[in-house]
């Protein structure tokens, strides 16, 4: 699968999810979703969502380009109300090594009451990597993420 593709098909399925396209470019983002939900086990989301063109990424592009996003769902979010802020972007890669996979899926989900989720898409075997569920504490957060990767970006 090209990346043009997987980006439509993860549109279509924001649309039947429920998630609204975001106006505007925003640091390099282009396609930006955004839902707002209420979960039973996390409660109220604010969820901001893209692709990435990673092709030719590195472990340390995917962890800065996590970052930036991080970033724009700190501006995002007003923290007016008591909405838990969750981001996810998914980086699109023809074949991504082990490093690459490895730094997406060991990212630091929780900093400054924001939760970002880099996955990584391999375009080539069209499998998506998301983070393990942990066997303790902060599984909600971490189950939410992978039914959430499951329905977006999963195609």
């Amino acid at each position: 699968m090209d990346i043009d593709r997987y980006r439509e098909a993860v549109a279509a399925n924001r649309r039947k999810h429920g998630f609204d396209a975001v106006e505007g470019d925003a640091d390099g983002f282009d396609r930006l979703w955004s839902a707002r939900e209420e979960d039973p086990t996390v409660g109220h989301v604010s969820v901001l969502a893209t692709v990435v063109d990673a092709t030719d990424d590195d472990a340390e592009d995917v962890v800065a380009g996590a970052d930036r996003f991080r970033e724009l769902l700190v501006e995002r979010s007003d923290g007016g109300d008591s909405a838990t802020p969750i981001g996810y972007v998914a980086f699109a890669v023809t074949s991504p090594g082990e490093d690459l996979v490895s730094a997406a899926t060991s990212y630091t989900v929780a900093e400054r009451r924001t939760n970002v989720f880099p996955l990584v898409y391999d375009l080539g075997n069209e499998r998506l990597h998301t983070h393990p569920v942990p066997r303790l504490k902060g599984r909600g957060i971490y189950r939410r993420q992978r039914e959430d990767a499951d329905r977006l970006f999963d195609v």
